[in-house]
């Protein structure tokens, strides 16, 4: 079985061998020939912060990675079932006077929205920020939880 990997480019007549133009390594080639056109979005254009949900004790919870964001730029609000979250990341005041040759990190505003559901109870979501990660909980409703049922003999 041969496989192929797609890309924009002709294969090279010098080469005269049309798979060798696709091999797998090709991707690599091209991952360090262009390592320095690759930058994050600049400032002023939109950056999504990674978030992971899970569940723990019955309750959903958001982690939203802001490094290096500060606490009181960051806005959180619910509306209806819609939770967003708004923020500004500022670039790092000491790297003025420096010539900056890459920059990888993201900055500007960001803003994540979320439509919950039914479930959660909207009066008991809590936010806590730490290092950098603001962990959202969000309580289910007490009727939704599992409950233990006894089982009576007859």
């Amino acid at each position: 079985m041969q496989v192929r990997i797609a890309t924009n480019r002709k294969p090279e007549s010098s080469q005269g061998n049309y798979l060798a133009a696709y091999s797998p390594f090709r991707l690599f080639e091209d991952f360090y020939r262009d390592w320095a056109s690759r930058t994050a979005p600049t400032q002023g254009e939109s950056w999504k912060p990674p978030v992971d949900i899970l569940e723990k004790d019955g309750n959903l919870v958001l982690l939203v990675e802001l490094p290096g964001v500060d606490e009181k730029n960051v806005d959180l609000k619910l509306e209806g079932t819609v939770l967003t979250i708004r923020g500004d990341r500022k670039q790092n005041p000491e790297s003025e006077g420096y010539n900056l040759y890459q920059v990888e990190s993201s900055y500007g505003p960001f803003s994540r929205s979320f439509t919950l559901p039914e479930s959660v109870d909207p009066n008991g979501i809590s936010a806590q920020y730490k290092n950098g990660i603001l962990a959202i909980t969000l309580p289910q409703k007490p009727e939704v939880k599992p409950r233990s049922i006894k089982v009576n003999a007859a």
